[in-house]
Order: C-alpha cells, then sequence, then structure tokens
C-alpha cells in the first residue's frame, strides 16, 4: 500500500470498505477493481495508487478483520482485574457480536483460505500473525486460576477452538441452521444471536468450571 494512504484516510475507507463488500460477495477470483473503485467513488488509477494490486488491497482487508477481531478478544480478556469467566464471557459475546457484524466473513475466510491457493497463504499469515497472542494471554490465565483451584485446567487452543467454532457456526452454513432453528435464524436474527451467544457461553463455562 502506498504510503500516502494516510494523507487521506477517508478515500482509503471507501475503497477498502467496497472492496470488503467485492471480496466478500464474489470471492477474490470474481472480485473486480473497476467495480470496487466505482463503488468507492474513485477512478481506477487512483485505486491503484492506494493500493497496487488486487492482491494487496485484499491483504489489507483480511488484515485489517483479523486485527480487529483479536483486539476485540484481547481487550476482553486483558483486564486482569475482572475475573476470568467474565472476561471469557465477555470475549465470547464480543466475538459473536463481531460476526453478526459481518455475517458473510466466516464464509468467505473458509472459502478463501480452503479453496483459493493464491489467497489462501494471505489469510493464514494474516491469522497466524494475531492468533498467538490471545491464546498466550488467555492460556497464561487459565494456567494462573488452575494452580488455585478456581477453573480446571485446559488448553487455551482448544478453548478458542471452541469459541471460533461455536460462534461461526450459524454464518458458515445459515441455511442448515435455519432448519434446525426453526427459521429462527431468518426470522428473528437479533434474538437468534442473542440466544446462540447465551448458549455458547454456558458450553464455554463448563469446560472451565472446577
Amino acid at each position: 500500500m502506498n504510503n500516502s494512504v494516510n494523507s487521506s484516510p477517508s478515500t482509503c475507507e471507501r475503497i477498502l470498505e467496497a472492496a470488503e463488500a467485492e471480496f466478500f460477495s464474489k470471492g477474490f477470483a470474481g472480485a473486480r477493481t473497476t467495480s470496487i473503485a466505482e463503488a468507492a467513488g474513485v477512478t481506477h488509477a487512483m485505486l491503484h495508487y492506494y493500493f497496487r494490486t488486487k492482491k494487496h488491497l485484499f491483504e489489507q482487508v483480511i488484515s485489517s478483520k483479523v486485527t480487529l477481531m483479536k483486539e476485540l478478544m484481547l481487550s476482553s480478556l486483558g483486564d486482569v482485574s475482572v475475573p476470568l469467566f467474565e472476561r471469557i464471557t465477555e470475549c465470547i459475546g464480543r466475538h459473536l457480536d463481531f460476526l453478526a457484524a459481518h455475517p458473510m466473513l466466516p464464509g468467505f475466510m473458509a472459502k478463501e483460505v480452503l479453496g483459493n491457493p493464491e489467497t489462501g497463504p494471505v489469510a493464514i499469515r494474516a491469522i497466524e500473525s494475531q492468533l498467538p497472542a490471545v491464546i498466550a494471554s488467555l492460556q497464561s490465565n487459565i494456567d494462573e486460576y488452575a494452580s488455585r483451584g478456581e477453573c480446571r485446567s485446559v488448553d487455551a487452543r482448544a478453548l478458542v477452538l471452541d469459541i471460533l467454532s461455536l460462534n461461526a457456526m450459524p454464518f458458515l452454513i445459515p441455511a442448515l441452521v435455519d432448519i434446525i432453528s426453526g427459521g429462527r435464524l431468518s426470522g428473528d436474527f437479533d434474538r437468534f444471536i442473542a440466544a446462540r451467544k447465551k448458549e455458547n457461553i454456558e458450553t464455554i463455562l463448563i469446560k472451565l468450571r472446577p
């Protein structure tokens, strides 16, 4: 990305928002920079001035979303003055709210990571650069509480995988989830998410309770 991006954040933000919508709806291969430029209200030449190639633009979209997810989770887990179970509860809730605000992200990530050899490494690098900090912070807290008998000793990696899997499922296979839930996912999305949040939190905390 050109260093001049920082001098015009509004233009950069418009391009990134348009790129996110284009990538999420059409995938990397189907996305067109001409469509992104038109949606952002900039010329095609200007888009390439800010982001040299489609792949660079894709990397920025993925990196920003992974970073934001990490920051949301770490901000929940980082305050050691708050009891561990409360922090994990907040972490699960914030992550699910994040996915609810970006419902196409889980499916997009799964498709581009698993099905596209060109963009898969980009997404994997973004995740690998961010997720270890979340896991390390959580493991340190779990070990501390477990040493005092206040929670079970569990692997933070498995716990994070459980959180990500439980929260992402409705967005990965929405049609099946809607059938199983009796139409609640499509009928009342907010109520469904609130119910899933409560269920997912209880499921995770059961694994931690001594």
